[in-house]
């Protein structure tokens, strides 16, 4: 894209749909200051604050911790307090909603499909029986927590599923944030909900429609791996069915 920023700014196009109007969706330019510290997301606030209020967007924490700024950014997923200008610069830079979710208006979009997916894989620890408050807590070793560590970074901001080539083609996709969180208790020690929720993470729509493109995992700003942990999934649920089908006998020792 070409450069006619005025000196010491930038140009940013960002995504503008409004469903009163009947515009349709469309890009408008914004041309903001240009300084070194600071992110697209100081950009789109410096819009709504000084140049105009009604664009609308998420954010709440700009540390990275929340997840919920996440759009596009010059075409790839990215949390937008964390793409700093200065690695644009002097380019004009694109946002748009994340892809693959519905867009209520300009740069928000509709959750519900996420949130029901979140839900549907139990992402919490199941007991069968809880042992009384008095036995003290569920202790765990260095060892058993590091299994699932790594998963449990995830801050639900759904970049891996606007890179997620899958989730654009098939909708009813688990997805890899979801499956990823199945997979961080499923190997928790302490956890037995296993068999439930893998008949949600084995069904149709789980673990066997990723045709393991990896973008999930390349675009993750916790370095969660969702893509390992579907190929974990995979593993597990493989192993199920042949001590199920090839070696029945073997699970009555």
């Amino acid at each position: 894209m070409a450069n006619s920023s005025a000196p010491g700014t930038m140009r940013l196009e960002v995504f503008r749909y409004s469903p009163e109007t009947t515009d349709g969706p469309h890009f408008q330019t914004y041309e903001v200051p240009y300084r070194k510290d600071w992110v697209v997301l100081d950009a789109l606030n410096h819009i709504k604050d000084n140049t105009d209020g009604s664009l609308s967007f998420r954010w709440s924490c700009r540390m990275g911790v929340c997840g919920s700024c996440g759009m596009m950014v010059n075409g790839v997923p990215k949390l937008t307090c964390a793409a700093f200008l200065r690695d644009y610069y002097p380019d004009p830079i694109r946002v748009e909603p994340l892809a693959n979710f519905p867009v209520l208006r300009d740069l928000v979009f509709q959750l519900d499909s996420f949130l029901d997916k979140l839900k549907s894989v139990q992402p919490w620890i199941v007991r069968k029986e809880e042992k009384p408050v008095s036995e003290g807590e569920y202790l765990q070793s260095p060892a058993q927590l590091a299994r699932f560590k790594d998963f449990t970074m995830c801050i639900n901001c759904m970049l891996c599923y606007a890179a997620c080539p899958v989730v654009g083609l098939e909708p009813h996709f688990l997805g890899p944030a979801a499956i990823a969180l199945a997979q961080r208790y499923n190997l928790d020690s302490r956890d037995q909900g296993r068999a439930q929720r893998q008949e949600v993470v084995a069904s149709e729509d789980g673990i066997w429609q990723c045709t393991f493109v990896g973008e999930c995992s390349a675009v993750c700003p916790k370095h969660v791996d969702p893509a390992g942990a579907i190929q974990q999934a995979k593993v597990a649920s493989t192993l199920d069915w042949f001590r199920e089908v090839l070696w029945p006998w073997g699970q009555k020792q």
